[in-house]
Order: structure tokens, then sequence, then C-alpha cells
């Protein structure tokens, strides 16, 4: 992955965890904006993370619409079209503050610093670890621990093939340009979600009796699944509440404060099904799936 690596640490000091091969930046409550897309998964996950941490008040949102064209993120919700607080028309002008000839893609999560409007870092797993471990001062008071000490190995190690099986494997599956690398990948992502279904037949979350980061990063593939992946992406050997382990641990979180307030199935369906033309030339969005189902309860 190729992202803008600064990292926003307490102090600006060395963070005990991961890679420091950018800027390092001080916390500091009201000096940043997260802008992250409803749309996106993993801008959605550090939308959860900062509802869990409780930190709405230290951390401004700012929330693109769901459809960009080739150039930028665009705020397109807002009246004028205008982010309310960074006064701008599209992400891409953040970017451009800080790196004029920036050549890469315009990817949300991003933090913004707000008084230069100048993009900090769009790294985002390390986004949502140093809202954890940097901003802790801020933390509500009965925040969850998101990364449990004595879990962490295993964890990294869950977090990892559910990122590359998962949250990479639909996206695989999607984007297969034969039908060899299709059927290659779609093997992949059921033969994950079946040690997913496995797993979670005997505990309620992925790393026992409480929520984790990895929770979260599974939460934002598996809410998107049925909307979009299972028809869009052709990942279809079955609908995610066809897997009854999967389906009600994903209404557990869903009806969990902090998860299901975040997703906007309108806006996830508009941007799949609009943005990626190359896939669906007709820009035509569904209707379904019911939406009523995430409500009922999961016995879990």
């Amino acid at each position: 992955m190729n992202y803008v690596p600064d990292r926003i640490t307490r102090d600006a000091r060395t963070p005990e965890h991961g890679p420091v091969a950018g800027e390092l930046w001080p916390v500091e409550p009201g000096r940043y904006r997260l802008v992250a897309a409803k749309a996106c998964p993993w801008a959605n996950r550090s939308i959860i993370v900062r509802e869990l941490l409780g930190l709405q008040d230290v951390i401004s949102l700012g929330t693109p619409g769901p459809t960009h064209d080739a150039r930028s993120w665009t705020f397109d919700l807002d009246p004028g079209g205008v982010d309310p607080v960074l006064g701008i028309h599209r992400l891409q002008e953040a970017y451009f503050a800080r790196y004029p000839d920036y050549p890469r893609g315009i990817t949300v999560p991003a933090v913004v610093e707000i008084a230069s409007g100048r993009l900090v870092t769009n790294d985002f797993p390390w986004i949502t670890h140093d809202l954890f471990f940097e901003w802790r001062e801020h933390h509500r008071p009965d925040a969850p621990d998101l990364w449990p000490s004595a879990l962490r190995e295993e964890m990294e190690e869950v977090m990892q093939r559910v990122f590359t099986e998962v949250n990479n494997g639909v996206y695989r599956c999607g984007f297969a340009g034969s039908q060899e690398s299709y059927d290659a990948a779609y093997e992949r992502l059921f033969t994950a979600l079946d040690w997913l279904e496995e797993r979670l037949t005997d505990r309620r979350y992925l790393m026992g009796e409480a929520i984790t980061e990895a929770d979260v990063r599974l939460f934002t593939t598996l809410v998107r699944f049925d909307a979009v992946y299972h028809g869009h992406f052709k990942c279809n050997r079955n609908k995610l509440s066809e897997m009854p382990a999967l389906w009600g641990y994903a209404r557990d979180l869903y009806q969990t404060p902090g998860f299901g307030s975040t997703v906007d199935f309108e806006q996830i369906k508009a941007h799949y099904y609009v943005v990626h033309s190359e896939i669906n030339p007709t820009g035509i969005v569904p209707q379904g799936p019911d939406e009523s189902g995430w409500l009922t309860p999961h016995h879990r």
C-alpha cells in the first residue's frame, strides 16, 4: 500500500507500534478534520472507531458524497457542495495543498489540518490504530479496549487474514479480469468466510467476549455484502444472511451503538453501482435488499 505515512501521536512522540516513515504530528483537539465517506468501507472503519471512542467533539467529521469522478471525492452532500469547515469542493484540494503534484488516487479516510487545509495522512490502518493509542486522554470514560494487549499477537494474525481474504477478497472477485482469476478469488473468499463462520459459532466476537478493532475491520465488509458484493462483485455462493453465525454476529454489531448509525445503505449502493461503470455500465442502482433484517434479534 502506498499512502501518506504521517502519523498523529501524543506530543508528536515516536509511537510504540508501527512504522514511522513520515512526519509526526501532535494530538490536539480541534486541530484536525477526519474526512470519511460513509459509502467507503475503509473510511467507514474510521467513523466507527471515532464513535466508539467518543472522539466526536475532538476530531470533526466531513462526509463526502457517495459518488465521485476520476479526480476526487466531492462534498456534494453539503450546501453549495462545499465542506463547511475546510471550505473546499473536492478532497483533492487538501491533497494538493500538501503535495501540489500528488500523483496517486485521492482516497478516504483522510485527516486534514483545518488551519492550513493540508492533508496530514490517508494511511487508513494507522488512522484507526492511533485514534485508540494516541488519543486516549480524550476517549469517553467507558470506551472499549479495541486493542487488548494480551490478544494483540493473535488479533494481528486474524486481521491480516480478514484483510487479504475478505476485505480485499470481495474486490478480487469483482475486478477479476478473467474467468480463471475470478474462480480463484471466489474460492479464496468463501474459504475465509467459512473459517469465520466456524470461528464465530462459539464466540460472540472475533477475539472473544469483547469488541476489538478486528470486529470493526470485518464489519464494514459484512454490512456491504448482501447489498453490493453478492451481486455487483459476483460473490454469490450464498448471502451473508444465509450464514447463521456471521449473520447473527453482523446484526449484533449493527445494533451496537457506534456501528449501525454509521451505515447508509443508499450511499453504499450508489457508490458501487454508479462509480464502477466498467462493472455496471447502465448505472442502475438496485432497490433491494430489504434492510429491516438488520434490526431483527441476533440471539448472541
